[in-house]
């Protein structure tokens, strides 16, 4: 993984859950509601993970009351805490190991979480001009990735996504620049139950948006910055998000819409759409 080339692809961003030990169905806690069935405590494996750290509902996440962990994606931190930092050993057979790597788990998903945003904005022609800076912000936070155990938790990262945060509003300021009467700023805005059906939306930013429940039925997001927005239970059947900036999967996923909802080549339409 490296941006020395000036594009990386952002598939190489996700999840490969075959090489990771379920760390995403035992780092974290949830509790009983619309989204999981039961309470679970954080650093304890989920009753529903089999020995080989396969799923043993996969299939069935949302049938049987586990929505959450649909819309969950761990940026391919997975996959790097348990093949890079701790050698392929998983806690099952070292439980020494364990809470040392469940400390790392939440960082190394928030520092890949950057890496895929900077690897976006990388690809970006009209970011060209900030893409010097978005290399070698990529190649600073690559490089954390490749920290120690031991050092990994110690990471700020809320100063780490402070220095990068700029940086991708000024690659999305580029790109929406040249959008024709682009959207309005709704940064942050509460438009949870919006009716924005049909809205024009296009360049708009809705960085944190809280965008839960809308009707963005036939909207025109194209181009818009989406980066960080909440699309729970979002109506976005028949809208188009085409080139739409920093979408990820979860988002999507999280979301709903139909086979004339447009999606960017890089992403895949829900199952449950």
């Amino acid at each position: 993984m490296s941006a020395a080339s000036g594009t990386v692809d952002p598939a190489e961003l996700r999840a490969d859950c075959g090489s990771c030990f379920a760390l995403c169905c035992v780092v974290p806690a949830f509790a009983r509601s619309a989204d999981f069935a039961i309470d679970k405590g954080a650093g304890r494996a989920c009753p529903n993970l089999n020995d080989d750290f396969r799923c043993g509902i996969h299939t069935r996440l949302r049938e049987q009351g586990f929505k959450g962990c649909t819309v969950y994606d761990c940026f391919g931190a997975g996959q790097r805490v348990s093949q890079v930092t701790f050698l392929g050993r998983d806690w099952r057979q070292d439980p020494g190991a364990a809470r040392r790597m469940f400390a790392v788990f939440p960082v190394m998903r928030d520092l890949h979480e950057l890496l895929r945003y900077l690897a976006e904005a990388l690809s970006w022609p009209a970011a060209a001009p900030v893409h010097a800076e978005l290399r070698a912000a990529f190649a600073a936070t690559e490089q954390l990735t490749l920290g120690a155990a031991d050092t990994l938790p110690g990471l700020d990262v809320t100063a780490i996504r402070g220095s990068v945060n700029p940086l991708l509003l000024r690659a999305s300021e580029l790109v929406r620049a040249a959008v024709p009467g682009r959207g309005r700023d709704h940064r942050g805005a509460d438009l949870i139950g919006a009716k924005l059906k049909g809205a024009g939306l296009r360049g708009a930013n809705l960085r944190g948006a809280l965008l839960v429940g809308a009707d963005l039925r036939g909207a025109d997001l194209r181009s818009a910055d989406v980066i960080g927005a909440d699309f729970r239970d979002a109506d976005l059947r028949g809208a188009d998000l085409t080139g739409a900036l920093f979408l990820v999967q979860a988002q999507l996923d999280a979301a709903r819409g139909d086979g004339a909802t447009v999606l960017p080549a890089t992403m895949r339409r829900p199952a449950h759409w």
